[in-house]
């Protein structure tokens, strides 16, 4: 679940790229919510509106696994997300922020994990995000991928 459109034609074919190669494991539904126009003095306000959006729509999915991702979350090795991701019995959904980044009220009191330490552009932190979900399962499977 993300914030916005991919819009670089780059980013989107990397992401479709590794949704198809996904596709024989696990069913991928990528949910892109509205972002909020925002111009200087109405940016938290965006961003709260945001987080409603997020909040509404998590609300439907109450049993499932919510992971943010957040660069002050967990670090993660490749094999470790792996690992992670092999315990949870039950629907992941990760959520990635828009331009503005995430709100406390979606930041507070959740699982995070970290892509990098780095800030990422969203669309990118997608392209990143699901190459990282493609290399954990070569690694569940001990597929040639992983190195």
């Amino acid at each position: 679940m993300a914030i916005g459109k991919v819009k670089e034609k780059h980013y989107q074919q990397a992401v479709n790229e590794y949704l198809k190669r996904l596709s024989p494991y696990a069913k991928i539904n990528v949910q892109e919510l509205k972002a909020e126009s925002f111009n200087e003095s109405n940016k938290l306000r965006a961003k709260e509106i945001e987080a409603e959006r997020i909040l509404s729509y998590i609300k439907k999915f109450e049993e499932s696994c919510i992971i943010v991702l957040d660069e002050n979350g967990e670090q993660l090795s490749s094999k470790d997300f792996a690992k992670k991701l092999e315990k949870i019995n039950k629907q992941v959904i990760f959520i990635i922020g828009g331009s503005l980044g995430l709100s406390n009220k979606i930041l507070e009191n959740r699982n995070k994990i970290a892509l990098s330490k780095m800030t990422l552009p969203h669309e990118l932190a997608r392209v990143v995000l699901v190459e990282q979900l493609y290399r954990a399962v070569t690694i569940v499977k001990n597929k040639e991928y992983h190195y």
